[in-house]
């Protein structure tokens, strides 16, 4: 099976503009300037600003990546191709042979997985062999026996079945082999005329003639009038007796019921108890349409695939998709305090203190003498504006202002009148519930032993501010004791005034903001003047208040 060479390019949970729209530029420039494949990735449902800002430039937003943990599709398959339930155990075992197989996975024509046989399935059939009933049982096809035997239908339908009666050696005298032969059986014999005419007359359903011996064109004729189907083989009556065994479909002695397989996504650590609880040498796996695509066993885990990562717009581990540990994170590319990631090998990690993420890309752009397309240029002027309150918070560097001059004639927008409307676009929250407002742009931090959460929604006017608040305070209440979390805080930050109304709940809270701000909390809120930035303003007065 082929490797799998994506890497995704994926932001932080609950994503922003600057994390959605970077992420779409990085894949373009890693799509064009190195081998594999980027795909641009995001963890979280995307915001009304963001949604604005990916219609207005015509682009789709990134697919959903919620975990990165390992899965099915991540190990290595054994791709024994599926067997139809009525091939014979002859050919199912050359193939299990041909493939190193020790299950064998039977399908419908369309693909759908019906049932398994594995080599010990075969063996104890063999052990178990004291029925000589049980070709009829298992409703063998003439030409299975024939093929089995290496041998030729000369004389009946090879397509019919044998049904009724037992296996016999006809070794004996045609008069004491009239005492044992009945109606339907079948008989293996040898080329003595006498015994096909004995077994014929007492209208078996079929002879197999060994050692290639001939079978006289009367005895022919006779059988055709009776039904009666003769097969030729090779083989002496020992051999025969060994292998047409072999001739019944495994249907007969496949598993159908309680099946235990895996889906392609399932996760690496849900299979992993299941496998440890059931001993079996391999298990089947389906597609998401629930065809089967191969098997998989214990070993496999050992050298299972982690997905490649490249992480743009955060590094703290709080902040980052599920199950980032079991990633292999390759690069990462942001502009925030470096946070609580580790990585297990050395990567490239490209910090700037600018305001935007999106302004990096813009210099990547440059640094790799790239035309930036129009859409894309769009992406990342918006990203910009949006990070940096259109260059009013304190985030905001030369370097932003720069860049997004430029993407902005690249794009042809005009700032303000852009700027505008993506603002009013993020502000429009009336068809959301509070719960989906809350983690619009919400964000783990972690100081020491304490953890605490704070979003931030940015608004055009203090009337819009002011009717959000009034739905989002049940929630921040709700929220605080989830996951570890013994304090929340909401900005609310008014764009137009560049001031913040700060939600503040939790035990220490209040005080946490006096000592980072000097700033009273009443009725589980404040007013913070100047305060428009979470990262720059907020996050640093905190952790060093915290930290005293």
């Amino acid at each position: 099976m082929k490797k799998n060479n994506k890497v995704f390019i994926i932001g932080h949970k609950n994503p922003d503009t600057d994390s959605i729209c970077s992420a779409i530029a990085y894949a373009d420039i890693k799509n064009r300037t190195e081998k594999g494949t980027f795909v641009a990735k995001r963890a979280g449902q995307i915001n009304e600003e963001t949604e604005f800002v990916l219609k207005y430039f015509h682009k789709d937003a990134p697919g959903y990546l919620p975990d990165v943990g390992t899965q099915v599709k991540d190990m290595e398959l054994h791709e024994t191709p599926g067997a139809e339930k009525s091939m014979s155990v002859k050919r199912a075992w050359n193939l299990m042979k041909e493939y190193n197989a020790v299950t064998l996975p039977i399908t419908t024509k369309s693909g759908e997985l019906e049932g398994l046989i594995t080599t010990g399935d075969i063996a104890m059939s063999y052990i178990d062999a004291y029925d000589n009933s049980i070709l009829a049982k298992a409703r063998t096809q003439y030409r299975s026996i024939a093929d089995t035997l290496d041998g030729e239908v000369i004389v009946g339908n090879e397509h019919g079945y044998f049904i009724k009666g037992k296996v016999w050696i006809g070794g004996a005298h045609p008069e004491t082999m009239e005492s044992y032969i009945a109606e339907d059986d079948l008989v293996i014999l040898g080329n003595r005329a006498e015994d096909h005419l004995c077994a014929i007359e007492a209208n078996v359903s079929c002879l197999i003639v060994c050692l290639g011996g001939k079978v006289s064109q009367t005895i022919q004729r006779l059988a055709a009038e009776r039904d009666v189907v003769i097969i030729t083989t090779p083989y002496d009556t020992f051999t025969v007796a060994r292998l047409i065994h072999q001739s019944i479909p495994i249907k007969y002695l496949m598993k159908n019921e309680n099946l235990i397989t895996f889906r392609n996504d399932d996760f690496t650590d849900k299979i992993k108890d299941i496998m440890t609880k059931n001993r079996y040498r391999a298990f089947p796996v389906v597609n998401t349409r629930g065809k089967y695509i191969g098997t998989v066993s214990r070993r496999n885990l050992l050298n299972i695939q982690k997905k490649k990562i490249i992480l743009v717009d955060h590094n703290e581990k709080s902040q980052a998709v599920d199950n980032i540990d079991e990633a292999e994170i390759v690069e990462i590319i942001d502009h925030h305090r470096i946070g609580s990631l580790e990585t297990f090998q050395p990567v490239m990690f490209r910090n700037q203190p600018v305001g935007c993420t999106a302004t990096i890309m813009y210099q990547i752009y440059s640094e790799k003498y790239l035309d930036i397309p129009q859409d894309i240029a769009g992406l990342l002027c918006a990203a910009i504006l949006s990070d940096t309150l259109m260059f009013r918070s304190p985030t905001c560097t030369e370097q932003d202002k720069e860049a997004a001059g430029e993407l902005a004639k690249i794009a042809k927008i005009d700032i303000e009148s852009f700027a505008g409307q993506m603002f009013r676009a993020g502000s429009n929250l009336s068809s959301k519930t509070p719960e989906e407002i809350f983690y619009q742009d919400y964000k783990k931090f972690i100081a020491g032993e304490l953890v605490f959460g704070v979003g931030q929604i940015s608004f055009m006017s203090e009337e819009e501010l002011q009717t959000v608040k009034e739905r989002l305070m049940p929630y921040v209440e709700k929220e605080c004791g989830n996951h570890g979390v013994t304090m929340v805080f909401f900005m609310l930050t008014n764009i137009i005034k560049e001031s913040t109304e700060l939600i503040c709940y939790g035990k220490g809270s209040d005080k946490l903001v006096y000592d980072a701000f000097q700033v009273e909390v009443k009725d589980e809120s404040c007013r913070l003047e100047g305060v428009v930035s979470r990262k720059k303003q907020l996050i640093p007065r905190f952790m060093n208040a915290l930290q005293q």
